[in-house]
């Protein structure tokens, strides 16, 4: 069985850290639009639990994450998590 490493978004919630395509401040123009396309698509998962939103996740599956957390925090933990699966190898 093959063991995905998950990242904390924030709140309880994960996102398996090896389908992530990118991590991207929320602010920007076409950041704004890709949200209200996958809003309206339904790919668009809210994890923020009604907080600002802070940084936005895509996923290979080109479904769209909202976090409450920074994406400097997001990028360190998943550093982390890629330093962890070095170790195991």
């Amino acid at each position: 069985m093959i063991k995905d490493e998950l990242l904390n978004i924030g709140f309880g919630n994960y996102v398996v850290a090896s389908r992530i395509v990118g991590i991207f401040s929320p602010n920007s123009s076409p950041m704004k639009r890709l949200r209200e396309e996958a809003r309206d698509d339904h790919r668009l998962v809210d994890a923020t639990q009604g907080r600002k939103t802070r940084s936005i996740i895509v996923v290979d599956s080109n479904h769209v994450f909202l976090s409450a957390l920074q994406p400097d925090t997001l990028k360190q933990r998943f550093m982390a998590e890629k330093g962890n699966e070095d170790d195991k190898e």
